[in-house]
This record gives structure tokens, sequence and C-alpha cells, in this order.
């Protein structure tokens, strides 16, 4: 996409019932679907309900969002786990089916590392959650060069072969991998850092489960050009909509007005 020097990103941050307020976007509009949904485990701003009714209620608001992405478009679908009784149920697992039952492809299933969290005094304490990236289809847009991370030893060389004495790592860096975490670049001391934002960090609000900034960057970076649509269909404080505009990309959020306004 050739940029427009006075181009700006366009947003909207609409209150109300999700699946309601998605059958008003035309198909195809979204480049980049990107949330993290509630997961029915009984915080302030969810009525638990049984998994079969939760994952139902689910289906019908996926449905609905693979109608509105773009052919080379991109589903992230971050997740934790549904706990019942002490029993843990991994809800990425459950979310894998419907996906694919609408025909989407997997492509990667990425582990969101963490330091903090939670205690538990029964199992071991948790610290990560997953993303699903599902495409609608295999022509899709992957700017991997824009989210490479430092590389181990980048001033490494080959040291025999028709290419010796030549860099053997990418300059830009190498691929982060599928396991996301605090990466230190100790020759020019730069921090590519996904925190789980809790307690005092900088980006905390009063959202009782807030995700980073920095997590949906990486995805719209990688799966998004320039003023590119992305829709974040529980958008809760606005991390999707405050990243995509950091980042020059047109967003729409939808959240709850109910749960906004408690």
């Amino acid at each position: 996409m050739i940029r427009n020097e006075n181009q700006k990103s366009d947003y909207q941050y609409i209150l109300g019932d999700c699946l309601k307020k998605l059958k008003e976007f035309e198909d195809g509009k979204f480049k980049l679907i990107i949330t993290s949904p509630p997961y029915n485990v009984g915080k302030e701003y969810e009525v638990k309900k049984s998994i079969e009714k939760y994952l139902s209620e689910q289906d019908a608001i996926i449905a609905e969002l693979i109608r509105t992405l773009h052919p080379s478009g991109s589903i992230c679908w971050q997740v934790g786990n549904f706990i019942d009784k002490g029993e843990v149920f991994p809800l990425d697992i459950f979310y894998y089916n419907i996906f694919k039952s609408h025909g989407l492809k997997l492509r990667n299933r990425i582990i969101w590392q963490f330091g903090h969290g939670l205690h538990s005094s029964k199992r071991f304490s948790g610290r990560y959650e997953t993303i699903l990236w599902f495409t609608k289809g295999d022509n899709y847009t992957f700017n991997l060069d824009l989210v490479r991370v430092p590389s181990k030893y980048p001033g490494k060389k080959h040291f025999k072969g028709p290419k010796k004495g030549e860099f053997s790592s990418n300059p830009n860096g190498k691929n982060p991998s599928d396991i996301w975490e605090i990466v230190l670049n100790d020759w020019e001391n730069e921090i590519w850092n996904i925190p789980n934002v809790k307690a005092n960090h900088v980006e905390k609000s009063d959202h009782p489960c807030q995700y980073p900034i920095e997590l949906v960057e990486r995805c719209l970076l990688a799966l998004t050009d320039e003023f590119d649509w992305v829709l974040d269909p529980f958008a809760g404080v606005g991390s999707t909509v405050l990243a995509s505009l950091k980042n020059n990309r047109n967003v729409v959020g939808i959240e709850n007005q109910i749960r906004l306004a408690a």
C-alpha cells in the first residue's frame, strides 16, 4: 500500500452486544481479528455458565467474525483455562474444533509465557496462556521482518563451505518462534517486553483481566499492513485500539456497554 502523507488511521469504539453489532459490518472487512474473549471463569464481569453453553454462544459469534474476515485475513484468539471444581479445561483445545468446523487453518499455537500471576496451592501455578492464529486461506499476510527479535549470536559466521566468512544469521534478528516472552538485546539494551499486566504495571487499568498492548502489536505488525482494518470484538479497555492507532492501522473495538458502565 502506498501511504498518503496526510492519511490518518480511523477507529471506532462501539458499546453494545458483540453479536448484534457485528451484523452491521460488511463481509471481508477486517484483515485481522484479535481478541481475548471472556474465559467463563466467574470474574465479576462474567456470568458463569456450563462450558457447553459458553462454547455454543462463542460459536455463534465466531461464525459472524469469519464472515467479516478478509479472504487473506487472520484471527488471533488469546485464551487461558476454564476451571470447574478444581479441574482445568484448556480453552484453546475446545476453540480449535470450533474454528476448524468453520474451515479455518491453524498456523500457530503460540505460548505467551509470563513471570507473574495467581498462585495455586493444589496444582502448579499457571504462567502462560495461548494464542491460536488461524487464517481464512493460504494467501495471507505475514511480515516476519517487522517482528524479528535479537539473535543469540548476531556475529556468528559460516566457518566452511561456499558461505565461509559470511554472517550465518539474519541481520534483522531471528524469528520470535511460537513461545513469546521477554527478550533482551544485550548489545543495544533494547527490550521487546510482553508483560502480564498486573498490579502496578504502567498499563494497568481497573479492568480485572487486561491483556497488554505489546501482545497485540506483535500480531498486528506481522499480520497486517498499514491502514488495514483490525477488529477486537471483546475490546475491554481498548488495548487493541491503542496498539492499532500507534501503528497506523484502522480499528474497531466492540465492548458490552453494561460491563463498561459497572
